[in-house]
């Protein structure tokens, strides 16, 4: 029997990786798009390491149907980790049935077979034209994944933070990793090992 990611009213999401990746903008986007597009309850945080640029980032966000009491992460429902690094460290954070994202190309040791591997640094290269829009790509993947929001909402979303002259960039990138996103939680439904009792 499946379990609903959504019956328990609180959501975890981590987004992980490096300084300068844009994670902790990312976060902000999607904190925005589920509680200014979705009206739900949103708590966002962030942390970096030691050095801003190329030290350990991460974003985190609890999203709710319900007051959030407590707006800290404390079981993931899913880690988003664009680096090595970031994946070995947060990976333990992960709830049992929880869902690990993870840039094939950065992350090469898998914690776990159940992770989702996808090129999100090289879509944003090849297809959209920079890798800067990795963090978009990535932040769309995990929201249809986890059938967070519609894409229209997201997108809203995105445009509003795209700095001028990056809309095109940014709406494609958007596109691209929304479909990335469909596409890995159509073969984890195939899989049918995420969110089983």
């Amino acid at each position: 029997m499946q379990r609903d990611i959504h019956e328990n009213h609180r959501i975890e999401i981590r987004l992980s990786g490096s300084g300068g990746q844009g994670l902790v903008l990312a976060g902000v986007i999607l904190a925005e798009a589920m509680g200014v597009y979705e009206g739900k309850n949103v708590a966002q945080t962030q942390s970096y390491g030691p050095e801003a640029r190329g030290g350990a980032s991460r974003s985190d966000i609890v999203i709710s149907d319900t007051e959030i009491h407590y707006p800290k992460t404390t079981q993931l429902d899913l880690l988003l980790s664009l680096t090595q690094e970031s994946c070995d460290q947060y990976y333990r954070s992960l709830k049992e049935n929880g869902i690990l994202v993870v840039d094939s190309d950065k992350v090469r040791q898998l914690p776990s077979h159940k992770a989702f591997s996808l090129p999100f640094i090289k879509t944003a290269k090849e297809q959209a034209g920079t890798p800067v829009v990795a963090n978009v790509v990535s932040l769309s993947a995990v929201a249809a994944i986890m059938e967070l929001c519609p894409k229209e909402s997201l997108l809203k979303a995105v445009l509003m933070r795209a700095p001028r002259g990056t809309e095109d960039k940014n709406r494609t990138a958007c596109e691209l990793g929304y479909e990335m996103g469909v596409e890995a939680r159509r073969k984890m439904r195939e899989r049918k090992y995420a969110f089983d009792h």
